[in-house]
């Protein structure tokens, strides 16, 4: 690596400038999970990769701060040691509602390990940016793309971005281009990407708090009886995430949905911790560590398609949170490994259309991996929607752990194919009953069909 390149690789921003031309064989617009993600395993095969991030690291970004043995799986298999400082592991999660409190560990299986983990976004992200970079891609912070560039049969070849303060014009070129660009989406967005309107979305809010008595718990706490002010119970839950730091993350998400009107859930925040027991130091401005922040949450591939004209889309872009429990991360780093898959294959092609023969592949194997599951997930934030559904939830999940301990299988998409116990077949028969998500096979050929003519 080059001195150049490897100060252009530094992600603090204070690494040589952009020319106002660069060009590699894969671009990825954004650098989170997903985005960074992908450029280290594009790097590791040595794919020259350049990632541009519209901020800074390290930086904030919303979120419960908690990853799932599925999102443990893909740090382990991008070599991050998850026992090194900084870290705090989990058993399992602890549920609360009405009264009564249930606990519930992970699942030890054969693709995910028997725990989870927590760790600020604004340490993860940095981190995993640094991974990247360490394994050969180019990353420039400051770095905002503005809109596509595209030739002359609508096919995207890159992005016109500003760069710093001053806005300086340049411009990314590659044959390939990833959207990794998170919530906003605003790069898919402007190569014909929809937002499906049937599909759900969920808000999240949350905040940090110092807190001695609960900053090293072992497990998660998820509060399940979430109510309105008029006592309205609402389709979401709150948590608490030990950070291992003296800190813990609280915070809400509920679905979006008109059937339980419209929620101001910065204003549920304070009420509900004023539930939580004296002790713990959540319930009052003391121990408060940093603003409340809020954020939309894409669900269940509620953005279609993950391929228009030439554009993979991976993540949040891709509206990939798992519909079921409000997860993203673990989703995110698994379509940005797919995604690496695919489109190292495809630079092995002699021409453009061979290319996107191989890319079409990308959208369809998203779908044969979470298409069916997806839709057994919609089906439930459908149904969570339904005061009298919740309410019999609310009033029973805690009562018995071995359904909770199916149900922890089942919405955090944790069992093993093939199967490996009687939870694992009967999960993978349930999500097996759901059709394939034809919308979402014949989107993805539609706009390969269209990039390639």
């Amino acid at each position: 690596m080059t001195n150049a390149r490897r100060a252009s690789s530094a992600g603090d921003g204070a690494g040589v400038p952009p020319p106002a031309r660069t060009d590699a064989q894969v671009l990825i617009v954004g650098a989170g999970p997903a985005g960074a993600t992908a450029a280290y395993h594009l790097a590791r095969q040595g794919v020259e990769v350049v990632v541009i991030e519209k901020s800074a690291f390290p930086r904030e970004k919303v979120c419960g701060d908690g990853l799932t043995p599925r999102a443990v799986r893909h740090l382990v298999r991008m070599g991050i040691d998850t026992t090194a400082p900084g870290w705090a592991r989990n058993r399992g999660l602890r549920f609360v509602s009405r009264g009564r409190t249930l606990e519930v560990d992970w699942p030890e299986g054969q693709r995910f390990p028997g725990y989870g983990l927590t760790r600020t976004r604004q340490d993860f992200d940095h981190l995993l940016a640094e991974r990247s970079t360490a394994a050969g891609a180019r990353l420039h912070t400051r770095t905002k793309a503005v809109a596509p560039l595209t030739d002359r049969a609508g096919r995207i070849t890159g992005v016109a971005a500003q760069v710093g303060p001053e806005r300086r014009p340049v411009e990314f070129h590659a044959p390939i281009v990833i959207a990794a660009d998170g919530v906003a989406g605003r790069l898919g967005l402007a190569m014909g990407v929809t937002r499906v309107a049937n599909r759900p979305v969920g808000t999240a809010v949350r905040r940090y708090y110092r807190s001695e008595a609960k900053h090293l718990d072992p497990y998660l706490e998820s509060w399940l009886d979430l109510r309105r002010p008029d006592g309205r119970i609402l389709p979401g839950y709150s948590w608490i995430f030990p950070m291992g730091d003296g800190r813990v993350n609280v915070g809400l998400g509920v679905l979006n949905d008109s059937r339980t009107g419209a929620t101001d859930m910065r204003a549920m925040l304070d009420p509900w911790l004023a539930r939580t027991p004296q002790e713990w130091g959540l319930s009052g401005p003391d121990n408060i560590d940093g603003p409340t922040r809020s954020a939309a949450l894409p669900m269940g591939f509620n953005r279609l398609p993950h391929l228009s004209r030439g554009l993979l889309l991976i993540g949040d872009a891709g509206g990939m949170i798992n519909p079921c429990n409000g997860e993203g991360i673990a989703y995110a780093m698994e379509s940005a490994e797919l995604a690496a898959e695919f489109v190292a294959q495809a630079l092995t092609r002699p021409d453009s259309a061979s290319r996107d023969r191989v890319l079409a592949g990308y959208p369809r194997e998203i779908a044969v991996r979470l298409g069916r599951y997806y839709r057994l997930g919609r089906v439930f934030s459908d149904l969570m929607a339904r005061p009298t559904f919740t309410t019999l939830v609310t009033q029973n999940a805690v009562k018995s752990p071995r359904v909770m301990g199916f149900m922890v299988r089942l919405l955090s998409n944790l069992s093993d194919a093939p199967g490996s116990d009687t939870a694992d077949h009967l999960v993978n028969s349930m999500i097996r009953v759901f059709p394939s998500d034809r919308r979402l096979d014949s989107r993805s050929s539609t706009s390969f069909r269209r990039s390639a003519s």
